[in-house]
């Protein structure tokens, strides 16, 4: 279905009945079919689950503007979601780039968040504190701010490079077919351009507020573009219960390929939220 925020109209996965909600949100470059695997599993055990959309993503709108992709924009999407959908806390579970929108939710908003679970995206000073290594994996960031070169490079021989990039991405084919619609790749790297730019990544650090608790992260050891420390780093910018859980043998879309891990993760995590609650 179609959700009109005030400011832009969300193409939004809304299923279950009853229960606490659990809003799914995604990253670069996936849609609310990321959590496949995981809206069975966790509308099975009793929760209603919100898979959005970003706005740039998808099906919702593409806004023209760079400026308009900045994280606190695509958050303020997602906190008017939850008011016209009628939920007033839930729980938020980020992957990627949807990691950073469900922690500016979570600053911007601390009560009505239930429990914060980040998959692959730590807190943004556990990624600039975490060393050369991360640093060097983060390559691509740099190439996402060229705007027009990196379109081409991206694009270039049938998206050969992107491909690359996408590498054992189960849903990379998917990916390139959605990025081929006019303008859908350019507002897909507009998050990058609009929120993690070179003054962010080099320039002094920001001075973000902690997350509160609890907050469960989570880190795939075959992941090809964050290391581990970058996560880990992350309990330093947390106030309240911090858990940390790493899947072996996955990849960056570890949701897509290690559900099952995944998804027993997150419902002993929700189960965790509720008790302490």
């Amino acid at each position: 279905m179609r959700v009109d925020t005030g400011d832009v109209t969300l193409e939004v996965q809304d299923s279950g009945t009853g229960g606490e909600t659990v809003l799914l949100v995604h990253g670069f470059p996936d849609t609310h079919a990321l959590w496949r695997h995981q809206v069975p599993a966790l509308n099975a055990a009793g929760y209603r689950t919100i898979a959005p959309d970003l706005r740039g993503f998808g099906g919702s709108d593409r806004p023209a503007d760079t400026a308009a992709y900045a994280p606190d924009r695509s958050a303020a999407d997602l906190l008017a979601l939850l008011d016209r959908l009628g939920v007033e806390r839930a729980h938020l579970v980020g992957h990627d780039w949807g990691s950073a929108v469900v922690q500016g939710m979570a600053m911007a908003a601390p009560e009505r968040v239930a429990g914060l679970s980040l998959l692959s995206v730590g807190h943004l000073g556990g990624l600039l504190s975490a060393g050369w290594e991360q640093r060097e994996r983060s390559w691509y960031v740099l190439l996402f701010q060229l705007a027009g070169l990196a379109e081409e490079w991206l694009s270039r021989d049938d998206f050969a490079n992107l491909r690359a990039m996408l590498g054992e991405h189960p849903g990379a084919e998917e990916a390139v077919e959605r990025m081929r619609q006019p303008g859908a790749l350019t507002s897909a790297l507009a998050v990058y351009r609009a929120g993690l730019t070179p003054e962010v990544l080099f320039g002094p650090p920001l001075p973000l507020p902690p997350l509160p608790g609890p907050v469960l992260g989570v880190w795939s050891s075959g992941d090809r573009f964050l290391t581990e420390q970058s996560m880990t780093g992350t309990e330093k910018h947390v106030d309240g219960d911090w858990r940390y859980e790493r899947v072996e043998n996955a990849g960056h879309w570890f949701p897509l390929d290690a559900p099952e891990r995944l998804n027993g993760l997150l419902l002993d995590f929700l189960a965790e939220c509720r008790a302490s609650a």
